[in-house]
């Protein structure tokens, strides 16, 4: 058992990864948290209370976690001296799965985001949020229920791979100077400049994840977003590479559009859309819409869109994941909102229905269906935080710690 200055491991075992990528879970797996900054602590609580609750209710103790906390944030830096500790990378690295609430990024210097560095170092290529909409949440469009989407968003290159120098600095300097020699490129002085990688390997295992996922889940589709149009060479490489490994690897059970005019016959269509008339067509049409694969910053305004239509990203879950390895971060989607911490007061819903793709992923199914279920009846009774109960007529104005037990008030009626 490995040994730490500062993490206390818990009674438990290790989830172990197949080859094929698939955790296999014991009964007592060690599980990683991180309370996160600012509104953290109040809706870590409040999701560990749902979490234990479901379990408990669908195993009847027969199974457990073994939670472990480790270290990120504000917190970390008290406790550890450092922001992001290196034991608490090789902690989760060792037990291949975390939750964790939202993190502030240190101002001034450091890492550019606590988040981003959690991916990168960990290599968590897919940035996985499912987008969907409950009964009773208030929504600024008229078809909410429309909205049924898995995004796959590619997490280590494009412009978030932080390849990037400041204007007015000796290396802005050297590389504008550098691309005027070799490639003519005329780059206005005074500019900031950055990388844009796109490479064929993260384009096929990002698209791959994307494929078994809807396979494996009945979805009928899979579109590839893009602005490649433009940016023929990085964003149009990634529509080339998607279709190329759909003819290579998924034959047999998908088909590219160009391949087929639209008519998949009844195999799992590969299709694409421009980035832009995507941000469109969401509004327009997203029943049209089934999983999504899409580079780092297309995926982030796309997701960001498509939760303000089902609630907002107050309510959106998130995953980052290594197909390969098994290894996985479940995630608030939200800022820390600072103001509010310590009121118990915000909405635990993004850090509960990340939960509930965590348990999805170590194959505890009936746990994800509790939970679902639970939030599901909630929402629908208006017994809910201040932030949709603003928005609803009737509501039922809960506590953070009020809105966990209602939710789980619920599973006796399951």
């Amino acid at each position: 058992m490995p040994s730490y200055q500062h993490i206390t491991v818990p009674e438990g075992d290790k989830i172990e990864v197949s080859p094929s990528g698939r955790p296999q879970t014991p009964d007592r797996p060690v599980i990683c948290f991180i309370e996160g900054d600012g509104t953290g602590p109040d809706i870590w609580r409040a999701s560990k209370h749902i979490f234990d609750e479901a379990v408990a209710h669908c195993y009847g103790g027969k199974r457990a976690v073994a939670w472990m906390e480790v270290y990120a944030g504000e917190k970390a830096n008290g406790v550890c001296g450092s922001y992001l500790p290196d034991e608490t990378l090789e902690a989760i690295s060792e037990y291949g799965v975390a939750i964790k609430g939202p993190l502030t990024t240190p101002v001034g210097g450091g890492f550019r985001s606590l988040n981003v560095t959690l991916r990168q170092e960990l290599d968590l290529f897919a940035c996985v949020r499912p987008v969907r909409w409950f009964e009773g949440v208030p929504s600024p469009v008229k078809r909410p229920e429309l909205v049924d989407m898995v995004i796959f968003r590619e997490n280590t290159e494009d412009v978030y791979g932080g390849m990037e120098v400041e204007a007015g600095s000796d290396k802005a300097k050297r590389l504008a100077d550098f691309c005027a020699a070799e490639f003519g490129w005329k780059i206005r002085p005074g500019s900031g400049l950055g990388l844009k990688p796109i490479s064929q390997t993260g384009t096929k295992r990002l698209v791959r994840a994307a494929i078994r996922h809807a396979l494996e889940h009945g979805r009928k589709s899979v579109t590839l977003v893009h602005k490649g149009n433009i940016m023929k060479y990085t964003e149009g490489a990634f529509r080339k590479w998607g279709y190329e490994l759909v003819r290579e690897e998924f034959a047999d059970v998908a088909v590219a559009w160009d391949d087929c005019g639209g008519d998949p016959a009844g195999k799992l269509l590969v299709k694409d859309t421009i980035a832009d008339i995507f941000l469109q067509q969401i509004l327009t049409r997203p029943d049209e819409f089934d999983v999504i694969a899409t580079m780092n910053l297309n995926g982030d305004y796309a997701s960001d869109a498509l939760a303000a239509q089902v609630g907002g990203i107050g309510i959106a879950p998130g995953a980052n994941i290594n197909y390969e390895t098994g290894k996985a971060v479940f995630e608030a989607t939200h800022g820390t909102a600072p103001k509010y911490a310590n009121l118990d007061k915000v909405n635990p819903s993004s850090v509960v229905l990340s939960g509930v793709m965590m348990f999805e992923h170590l194959g505890w199914q009936e746990v994800a269906d509790t939970i679902i279920a639970g939030l599901t009846a909630a929402f629908a009774k208006k017994t809910v935080t201040y932030d949709f109960a603003r928005l609803m007529e009737g509501a039922t104005l809960l506590k953070c710690s009020e809105f966990a037990r209602a939710v789980t008030d619920n599973f006796k009626r399951i």
